[in-house]
C-alpha cells in the first residue's frame, strides 16, 4: 500500500464539501469501522461513520491512535450533528466502551454490512487520499 503525506490528507480534506458529505437527513443507526492508513511514513487511523439504510457518510475522522478515548470522541462528534442512535461495528474492544461512557445502544453488525457498506466505502476513501497524494506529495526536508 502507497503510504499518504500529511499535507496529502490536509488538501484531501479541503478539498471535499463535508457540508454535502454529511447532509444526510434521517439517521437510522450508526455503522462505524477504522482503517489503517499510512501518511508519510507514519501509520494513522481513518474512522468512518455510514448510514446503514442510505448509506451515506455521516463522519470521518482521522487519528494517530486507536482506543476507546479515540472511539469516544468520534462518536461524540457524531452525536453533535446527528444525535444519539445505536452504534453498530465490527466487535473492536474499544466501541463498547464508548458506547457504554456514551449511553449508547451498541449492536455487531451483520457480515452483508461490513462487506458491502463498510468495507466498500473505506477502500473508496483510502483510494481518494492515495490519488491527493500522487497529486500533492510531501516532500520530507532534513535540516
Amino acid at each position: 500500500m502507497k503510504g499518504r503525506s500529511h499535507v496529502a490528507i490536509w488538501k484531501w480534506v479541503q478539498r471535499f464539501n463535508p457540508k454535502r458529505l454529511y447532509s444526510c437527513k434521517r439517521v437510522s443507526a450508526f455503522l462505524i469501522d477504522e482503517t489503517m492508513i499510512h501518511i508519510g511514513s507514519d501509520e494513522a487511523w481513518l474512522w468512518i461513520a455510514i448510514e446503514p439504510i442510505h448509506r451515506q457518510i455521516l463522519g470521518v475522522y482521522i487519528s494517530r491512535h486507536r482506543n476507546m478515548l479515540v472511539a469516544e470522541a468520534f462518536l461524540r462528534s457524531l452525536i453533535r450533528i446527528h444525535g444519539k442512535h445505536t452504534v453498530y461495528s465490527d466487535g473492536g474492544s474499544w466501541y463498547p466502551e464508548a458506547c457504554i461512557s456514551l449511553g449508547l445502544r451498541h449492536r455487531l453488525h451483520s457480515s452483508y454490512e461490513k462487506s458491502i457498506v463498510v468495507e466498500r466505502t473505506t477502500e473508496y476513501l483510502k483510494d481518494r487520499t492515495e490519488a491527493f497524494d500522487d497529486y500533492y506529495p510531501c516532500k520530507v526536508f532534513d535540516p
